[in-house]
This record gives structure tokens, sequence and C-alpha cells, in this order.
């Protein structure tokens, strides 16, 4: 197939350091579109040789763009695949943004399995069918930033969150009470646009796949 008669990919990147990580990835594999680098305020990026668009959007926001096929693949952290499990392939695991979703809480701290246990986080979801799993009843309180201070305050009695380093936990007198699943980066696939990109999707992913084993 040629050039022109390939189909192009429109990819949501996440705006950040994973977003550059990946397009420094598609780059090495022959998808660059060497004006993303540039500075320019435009949205949408493309190249017509390579046959691929990119816009960047907030991480949170890949797997909605993804989903309902403003984009036909994206990359997106486990993290929000889990919270807002959205109707998508996952194709490939990139191996990076790598990190742990966690329950943390302050050092030496015990459950006490007679009372009702007060978990803070932004992940609600996830929290809710983790505890759900073990049968624990819990006070879900939604929060937006600053989770760390909700058990240093007594506002919980733990945290559902990320851990990369820990240096924030230890920081603040908290330490890792549980591991709930291990965190990466996703390629991701709308699956009517796989249907119909099929060949450029899987071609796509499996250049990425070289890259991330080598």
């Amino acid at each position: 197939m040629s050039n022109n008669e390939r189909k192009m990919i429109k990819v949501a990147l996440p705006k950040g350091r994973l977003g550059d990580q990946v397009y420094e990835m598609l780059e090495k594999t022959g998808y660059e579109c060497p004006e993303i680098k540039e500075g320019s305020r435009k949205l949408i990026f493309i190249n017509e040789e390579k046959g691929v668009s990119y816009f960047q959007v907030k991480p949170t926001d890949v797997v909605k763009y993804v989903e309902r096929g403003a984009a036909d693949v994206g990359i997106a952290g486990k993290d929000i695949m889990l919270e807002y499990d959205p109707d998508i392939y996952e194709l490939l695991d990139l191996n990076i943004g790598k990190c742990r979703m966690c329950v943390a809480g302050p050092k030496g701290w015990h459950d006490d399995v007679e009372r009702t246990l007060k978990v803070a986080s932004k992940f609600t979801n996830i929290a809710r069918d983790f505890y759900a799993r073990k049968g624990r009843d819990i006070d879900m309180i939604k929060l937006h930033g600053s989770i760390e201070l909700a058990p240093i305050v007594g506002l919980s009695d733990v945290i559902v969150d990320i851990v990369e380093t820990g240096n924030t936990l230890r920081d603040n007198d908290l330490e890792v009470v549980e591991t709930i699943v291990p965190i990466s980066a996703r390629l991701i696939a709308n699956k009517a646009a796989f249907q119909f990109k099929t060949k450029e999707i899987e071609d796509m992913r499996d250049a990425l796949a070289k890259e991330v084993q080598d």
C-alpha cells in the first residue's frame, strides 16, 4: 500500500512527560511529526507522508477521545483505564510511566475492622472495587488534590493513590499499606477504528512492541 493510500491514524497523546516519552518512541519507529516539537500553538499536528496526526489532551481525557472515536488510538495509564472502564481495546503495554496504585496510611497504622474504614482518593471506582472484593465496609471520600493530607488531618484513615517513588509519603510520615495493582502506560484503540484501520493500527502497535522489547 502506498503512502497516499494509507489511512490516516489519529493519535491522542497525553500532555506532559509521559506524552513526550511516547512521542519519542513513535518518532523512533517512523511516525515522526517534527512540527509537534516546534512550540506551535496548533492543536493538531499532521504528517501526511507518515499517515499520522497527533493531538495532545489531559491524561485523564485520552480514554474519552478514543472511546468516542475522536482518536483512533491513544496512550493512557492503566490507572485511568481501571477508573473509567472505557469500551476500548487495550493493544500494548508500553512499559513506561511505571508506578503502583496503593493503599497508604500513617506509619504503624492498623485497620480496625469493627468500624467503617474512611478512604480518601480521586480513584474512587478503583478504591470501591478493591474494598468490595475484600468485603470491607468503607466511607468513600472523593478528593481532587493533596490526597496525602487526608489521613494527616483526620479526614480519612487511609488513601488510595498512585505511588511512584514513595518520597511524598515518607516526607509526611505515611507508608504503603498494600499494593492494589501495578500501573504503566498502554496503547489503546477505538473499537470501530480498529476494524476499519486494522493494518495501520497493527503496524503501529507492532513497531512500538519492537521498541518496547529493545
